[in-house]
Formats: C-alpha cells, structure tokens, sequence
C-alpha cells in the first residue's frame, strides 16, 4: 500500500494497483505493510456474497508502485511455465524487498513485469502468484462497501459473473495476507 493522498479534501490511501480507498481503519493495521491484523467478529457487510468474473484486462496489473509477493513455489512454477530455471527467472523477474520476501518486478509505468505489453494479459495467469489469484478479495478492498465500489470503479470484473459465497470470499481473503 502506498502512502495516504488528499482526495477531495479527505485522506485517502491507494494500493499497488491505484486503486482508492476511500476509508482505512485507524487501528488493527501493522505499521510495516498496513494490512489488517484484526479478525472479524461480527458478520462482514459482504455475508450475502459479491460477484466477480475476472475479464482478464490487466488493469489489476498496473498501477501504482507496490509488491506482488512470491513464494519459492510459486516462481518454480511460474519459471516453468515459462520455460526457465528458477534461478534465472528470478534474477530477471523478482528482487528481494527483505529477507525471505520477495517481490515481482514492475516497470517504471507500474505495470507488472510479467503483463504483456502487446495483449495486456498476464504472460503466466495460469500459474500466477496467490496475490493475483485472490483478486479482488483482499481485505482492503473488503473493508466497507466504499471501498468495494472503488475496487469496482477501476476492476470491470467486480459486481459482474459468478456469485462467491461468504465462505469463499473469506477463503480467498484469508489465501493471501501480505
């Protein structure tokens, strides 16, 4: 997550991806990646489920400056599907943020290094990283319905095709934390 913006007067925090959010919690976050910490004790705003079909435009893979965490499974996977050595792919698609995280590179523009500038598509969806994969249920993007209506102001895919289940967005939700 980037550092908090004014917008319209209010402070406002955009993530890796640029997309806004209007209303951050003022406790339960960790100061290093402001990612939730807390667990939700009452039903979520969501429990009635959220729509989402992934339209495969590439707009979550671009944006602002941030990290797209990989595990060492994951790169093995994702350099074989590219037909490289691990090793090879991460000297030329991954950098160390800190020890034992490491991160996709991007571009300069923000762009993902592993989107396609020809097709804007993922060059690896089949096998791309967690992260990725959870999208759009990430807890910021769950904190409140404002910020699910940013998410989906800037993802077509949201509010659109299959309906998840609260037990499947909180599965997803929980499948990547930060």
């Amino acid at each position: 997550m980037l550092p908090p913006i004014q917008v319209a007067g209010r402070l406002s925090y955009v993530c890796r991806n640029g997309h806004p959010f209007a209303e951050m919690p003022k406790k339960g976050y960790n100061t290093l990646e402001q990612e939730p910490t807390t667990i939700m004790t009452e039903s979520p705003w969501y429990k009635k489920g959220l729509q989402f079909e992934c339209k495969v435009c590439g707009r979550c893979c671009t944006g602002g400056s941030g990290y797209v965490w990989v595990t060492q499974d994951e790169i093995d996977r994702i350099a074989a599907q590219m037909g490289l050595d691990p090793a090879m792919f991460e000297q030329v698609f991954v950098w160390t943020v800190r020890p034992k995280q490491r991160s996709l590179k991007e571009y300069p523009n923000g762009d993902c290094v592993l989107l396609s500038d020809q097709t804007r598509r993922c060059r690896v969806y089949k096998d791309r990283p967690i992260q990725c994969r959870t999208w759009p249920f990430w807890s910021q993007n769950l904190f409140s319905p404002n910020t699910w209506k940013a998410t989906a102001q800037a993802c077509p895919g949201c509010n659109n095709g299959k309906l998840y289940t609260l037990e499947e967005i909180e599965e997803r939700r929980e499948g990547w934390v930060g």
